[in-house]
């Protein structure tokens, strides 16, 4: 298995660079519209040789421009491998307007104003632009098609609309994923139903964090579902996508034919004055977040449960955000996918350290063969992983050489998507008609648990 590329070489990125330019070959040149989430800025912790060391940044002047500045600052300061980035910064109050007629470069970078997101990427290709954009595209199921159009549109035009799947970059499910593909040590995907599902995807995210080794502070809409989103249809996208991306590689799903949402809830993660000057630095609730103030406390709705079909294959996802991680642990990611030789689980507790670890357990009657063909996969497809035998179950050692962090999985995304660049034509089938039914689940997701709320009921999380 060839390990995922951490880190470009300056010098090396720098005589590409220079090597294109004396071909007459202009480096692509970024572009960074209203960063509001963090994810914006990871996207350049390394240098490219694809891309120009000259950026753009067009943005409100106010606190997300400076935090996504100090963070490109902290990148080209360290001490280890610096990134050397020029920002031309554009801070006019029609800052958006003249991103568009000026396309100061070829590809545009979105993460965070979510509601309005689905709009900008329109925009954005419509004036000739790549686009970059983290999730969520949208937070509405009316969006949906008008993202299907928009990627049909940059296809017409040669265009590449991307989303940040970091997920996908992650050993484990690049593991789990390869082992589910293959009949003879998973067999097929069981149908399972709502209290059983065949496949169940948890996520828990941590609203005070560090990144980069900083506190993060998060900025007041981030409270705000109608901007922000709730849990299921912006951090749920990574479960929506994993699930429909592990159990049918390569497939393409209509979320019109193949989806059919079941049942879906949500309930609150509730901070006090205290927890949230904490993370935000702010000293009171701002009125915006006054409609999920009671009893001065905020009523965070940003837990989601949903349960659907997929291709017959019942999926259930949930998707929490508490305060912090308890100590030495993070956001944590979990599955279970089951198959009629084993089922597939990735842990990521305490006996794991914290940390993702690969599990497959046989079903009765099946471990013999099960086992020989899980060596026969690993031996061929994974060579330095081996299967290590705990009785009922084996765990998958994956060497620390693989596992890169989530921060670095934006480099890796990056890189696809250049690829992409180079050949638009390159970009698997697949992809359109699968972003559109992921978006599908989350925002559908949303709605039916909104719906399904009585006015005034909180709902008990329990599973």
């Amino acid at each position: 298995m060839k390990p995922p590329h951490l880190k470009t070489p300056i010098l090396a990125a720098a005589a590409l660079i220079s090597a294109e330019n004396a071909a007459g070959v202009e480096p692509y040149r970024l572009v960074t519209l209203d960063p509001a989430h963090f994810h914006a800025a990871l996207i350049q912790k390394e240098m490219y040789p694809e891309l120009s060391p000259r950026a753009a940044v067009y943005a409100p002047l106010g606190p997300d421009l400076i935090e996504h500045l100090k963070r490109i600052a902290q990148f080209n300061l360290r001490a280890d491998s610096p990134t050397r980035w020029e920002l031309e910064i554009h801070a006019a109050a029609d800052y958006e307007q003249r991103m568009l007629q000026e396309k100061p470069g070829a590809i545009v970078v979105l993460s965070g104003r979510n509601s309005a997101k689905m709009d900008r990427i329109l925009a954005a290709l419509e004036a000739g632009m790549h686009v970059l954009a983290d999730k969520p595209w949208t937070l509405a199921s009316a969006d949906v098609p008008r993202l299907a159009a928009a990627l049909d549109a940059a296809e017409r035009k040669g265009l590449v609309a991307y989303d940040i799947m970091t997920e996908r970059y992650e050993i484990t499910s690049i593991v789990a994923r390869a082992l589910a593909g293959e009949e003879a040590v998973f067999g097929r995907p069981e149908s399972g139903a709502p209290r059983q599902p065949g496949a169940y995807l948890r996520s828990v995210h941590n609203i005070m964090k560090t990144v980069a080794g900083v506190p993060s502070l998060r900025p007041a809409p981030f409270f705000d579902i109608r901007e922000q989103g709730e849990a299921l249809a912006d951090v749920g996208t990574h479960l929506a996508d994993l699930a429909q991306w592990t159990l049918f590689p390569e497939q393409a799903i209509d979320y019109r034919a193949d989806i059919r949402l079941l049942e879906a809830s949500h309930w609150p993660t509730v901070l006090t004055e205290s927890d949230f000057r904490r993370v935000t630095g702010l000293d009171g609730f701002p009125a915006a977040l006054s409609p999920w103030v009671k009893g001065g406390k905020l009523e965070y709705m940003c837990n989601d449960s949903v349960t659907y079909l997929l291709r017959g294959v019942t999926v259930k996802l949930d998707v929490l955000w508490d305060y912090q991680a308890p100590p030495g642990a993070g956001d944590v990611y979990e599955a279970v996918f089951r198959g009629s030789r084993c089922r597939l689980e990735i842990r990521q507790g305490k006996p794991e350290n914290f940390r993702p670890e690969l599990y497959v357990v046989p079903a009765p009657g099946q471990r013999a063969e099960t086992v020989a063909a899980l060596k026969r996969v690993l031996a061929a497809r994974f060579p330095d992983c081996t299967a290590k035998d705990l009785g009922a179950e084996l765990r998958i050692h994956i060497p620390d050489k693989h596992r890169v962090g989530h921060e670095a999985h934006f480099a890796q995304v990056a890189r696809q998507f250049f690829e992409y660049l180079k050949s638009p034509r390159s970009m698997p089938a697949w992809e359109k008609p699968n972003m559109a039914a992921k978006y599908w689940v989350t925002t559908r997701g949303v709605e039916m648990a909104a719906s399904s709320r009585p006015p005034g009921a909180r709902l008990d999380p329990a599973l």
